[in-house]
Formats: C-alpha cells, structure tokens, sequence
C-alpha cells in the first residue's frame, strides 16, 4: 500500500508498511501512480501518453528505479504484520505508567470539561496520601521489568491537592532505588495555584509538566473561566511564563483545546509561540454533538487547511531561527516507535491506568466515572479481567474501518476513548478524528521532507520509557 500526496511543493509517496518515504519529481509521482493502476507496461505507456517529450529510455529509466524501490522493499511494501504471530490474547499487562487523579474538583468551570469540571460526574474528592501510596506501590508490584514508571498527577485540578502529591513524591523517591525502578513525574495543571514552591517542586522533581493554555485571551477566557466568570488568562500566563523560564529546558507542553469557537486555532498556536512558549499542543476538542463548542462537519475544512497553514509557518520559522515544536507533528522516521506500539496504541486497560480519588481502576482518564469500565482497585489489582481482555485486543487490526487506511501504523487504530464515545465501543473508529489525524500525518512528513532538503532540524519522537525489548519478549511478538 501507498500513499500519495502533495503539499507545500512537494511531492511525496509513503510506503505504508515499510515506512519509507520518497520525495519525487513530478513524472515519477504520475508513474508510480500508474504502476499501482495498471502495472508496469501499463505504467510506461500512461507515462509516455501523459508526457509525449518524455523519452522511451527516460520512461524506462524510471520504471527501472521504481522496480528497484519495489524489490528493495521500499516501494510496494506487502503487509509483514497481520499474518504473523500477534498474540494480542498474550499481550503485555505489567503495568508502566498511571494517570493519579489526586483531586476531582478545580477552581476553573471550563465549557468543555469531559470530566464536568473535575468531578467526573461524580462527588468532588480529593485522594488521600495512603490511596496514592497504595497506587504506587500497586505500580511497583505490578511493573515486570519496566524500569522506567510513569505517573502523571491529574485532576481535576492537582495544585489542589498539592501536600499529598509532594508527599507521594517523597515516597516514590524513597523506594525506587531498592525496588530497582526509575519514577518520573508529570504534572498537568491550570495554571491558577502555580506559586514559588509549585515551581521550584516541578522543575526538581517532574519530567514533564503540561500547561494548559487555549491561546489568545478571548479564546482562552470564553472557554476557561472561573465559577464567577471570570477569565483566567490574565492570572496564568505570567505565572506559566516564570515556570518555564525557571525550568531550564527540561519537558514542558503548552497544551491548548481548540472548539467551535476557532478552528482558525493556529493563530492561537502562533500567539503562543510568540509569548515565548516553544513546547505546543493544540487538541480537537470531544464532545457530544450539538453543543455550542462541538466541532461541526463545516468546520473541518477550515481545520485541514489551517494544518497545512501551522506546518508552513512552522518551517518558515525554523529557517528564520525561531522553531517551536507542535505536539502532533512530532516525528522520527528513522528510529521508531517499535511495530508493536505501532500496532497496539497507547496501552490503556492493560499497561496503563486512572487512579480516582477513592483509589478505583479505570482504563484511562476519558473512562474515569463510567461505572462499567470500573477494572479494579489498587489494593486488588485489576478485578475485572474481561474487561481487561477487551483492552488488549484493541489494535489497528481489530478495526475492520482501518484496513485500507494509509495512516493506520502512525494512529494504532485511534483512541480507544474517542471511539467508545463515537460509537459506543471500545474498537470503533471516530471518524472526524481520523480525518484530522490523517492530515496532520501529512504536514508532519512533509516537514520531516523539508527539514532534509534544508538540512534543518532532526528526527523527534516521544519517549516510551526505554522498555521496547519488554515489550517485544512480554507479548510474544
């Protein structure tokens, strides 16, 4: 399978199962078009038809570097995947990374919430220092031999519960070594309790902290305001700007949400890349249609096109000496991920969990507070094992929808979240999201295309912890 496109000058075709890239002229992007049409001699004949100066020996000098791309295994790639032994069944469980919801309740009432302003359409709460001591220690026991752990502190908002976590910190910090683990934090939060201390804790202890941030004031206010309605832009911003600025260039993100009310969102990005932030995320706001922040199928084209605009200006700005990097376009073509994270996703209900305040088991954050995807506790384990089982056979070969997309081994099928919202089930597909996603694919390869010929920038991936062998051994592969 491949797939061709053009974007910003350039003409690209990616080979989806081996990966490769290829940046060609124009009569070798018609030709191999052709040749997936019609075949090799059907190939010459349309090429010499569409350009009639082109010679015979030109013609067949092309076909010959495309046939050489095609037994190479670089062009024309056949599916090595789907019939091999993935035991999904067998699949990984030791457990890696955990989302610690340490408060369900927050000083911000944003619009858009999909956990109803903190609480989780449930009763506020915040966890207790023993429920998130017995979260770790489930993590520890449950780790296999993943070293490297995950814990993101979450709410709700966090600061609001800010004594517990620095005290699980402290625990963390004090078994790791002997239990032969590496914690490493992250902390996402709204901005409104950061203070000295809140900044000095963050940049000694956490890998990453994600700020939230929707971008110009008028966007970010109408959205994120308190419970007397007030906009909290004016309060976070300088306080964001002074953490990011004490951090030293350790891993933050500006993450924004972008909704009905600015699909035009790159001027959001831009704005934020202009206050000096250079870490950016800006998400497709979820919700249910009809709502006045939903995203609506006239807005898509808007959407599209301004990924097309944010991946230009993003090159425009590397070349001037000012880059940023944006989330979504994050990319290493060389190097990774491994095939099968590529194959599986993001490990939800079998590697990675929400902890809620009460210390209850859930998939993930976006399933925190629907009752029937409960999986346990962190005093039990995961109880219920079915569920489990669910989880671990959602892959991009579980989703039928996925079988002739080309971006499948970039989404891993999607997010399992967004598709049980979408569909009502756990291996449906969101179909608007996809189409976003396949978009940003497109802006990102392009960029990766553009940064070789400038001899700009380098390969960007997310980190996975370093376990990639685990993985490979644990789940039979």
């Amino acid at each position: 399978m491949i797939h061709r496109y053009e974007l910003n000058g350039y003409r690209i075709v990616l080979d989806v199962y081996s990966g490769s890239v290829h940046v060609v002229d124009e009569v070798a992007y018609d030709m191999i078009g052709l040749y997936e049409e019609r075949g090799p001699e059907g190939a010459l004949a349309g090429i010499r038809e569409k350009y009639p100066d082109l010679s015979e020996e030109e013609a067949r000098e092309c076909l010959s570097d495309i046939e050489a791309l095609k037994e190479e295994g670089t062009l024309f790639s056949e599916d090595e995947y789907r019939d091999r032994a993935f035991d999904f069944k067998a699949r990984n469980t030791n457990v890696k990374a955990l989302c610690l919801h340490v408060a369900h309740t927050c000083n911000l009432n944003c619009e858009y919430c999909f956990a109803a302003q903190g609480k989780f359409h449930g009763k506020e709460a915040l966890m207790s220092f023993e429920v998130g001591k017995a979260a770790l220690d489930f993590l520890v026991k449950n780790s296999g031999r993943h070293v490297n752990l995950e814990v993101d502190f979450f709410g709700g908002e966090p600061l609001m519960n800010f004594g517990v976590v620095k005290r699980l910190v402290a625990y963390a910090r004090s078994i790791e070594k002997d239990a032969g683990k590496n914690f490493r934090f992250t902390l996402t939060t709204n901005g409104v309790g950061i203070d000295d201390d809140v900044i000095e804790f963050a940049n000694r202890e956490c890998h990453n902290v994600v700020l939230s941030l929707d971008g110009r004031k008028e966007i970010h206010d109408a959205s994120r305001s308190d419970y007397a309605g007030r906009g909290s832009y004016d309060r976070i911003v300088p306080k964001f700007k002074k953490l990011v600025e004490a951090r030293g260039g350790k891993g933050y993100y500006m993450r924004g949400t972008f909704t009905h009310r600015n699909p035009d969102f790159t001027k959001d990005v831009f704005h934020m890349a202009d206050l000096g932030f250079t870490e950016l995320s800006m998400e497709p706001v979820v919700s249910p249609p009809g709502t006045p922040y939903a995203l609506t199928e006239q807005d898509l084209p808007v959407i599209l096109e301004q990924y097309e605009i944010l991946a230009k200006e993003m090159l425009l700005r590397e070349q001037e000496g000012r880059p940023f990097t944006f989330y979504h376009y994050m990319l290493d073509l060389n190097h990774g991920p491994c095939i099968y994270k590529r194959i599986a996703g993001c490990g939800s209900g079998t590697e990675y969990y929400a902890v809620t305040p009460t210390g209850d088991l859930y998939p993930c954050h976006q399933f925190v507070g629907d009752e029937k995807y409960r999986m346990g506790n962190v005093w039990d384990g995961v109880t219920n094992t079915e569920l489990r089982d669910e989880f671990k056979l959602c892959n991009v070969y579980a989703r039928p929808e996925c079988a002739d997309c080309w971006a499948k081994l970039y989404c891993s099928g999607g997010c399992a979240a967004n598709a049980c919202h979408a569909t009502g089930s756990i291996r449906g597909v969101y179909d608007y999201g996809c189409r976003l996603f396949r978009k940003r694919i497109e802006c990102a390869i392009m960029l990766k295309a553009a940064e070789a010929e400038l001899g700009l920038g380098g390969d960007e991936s997310e980190d996975c912890g370093g376990d990639c062998a685990d993985c490979l051994t644990e789940a039979n592969l």
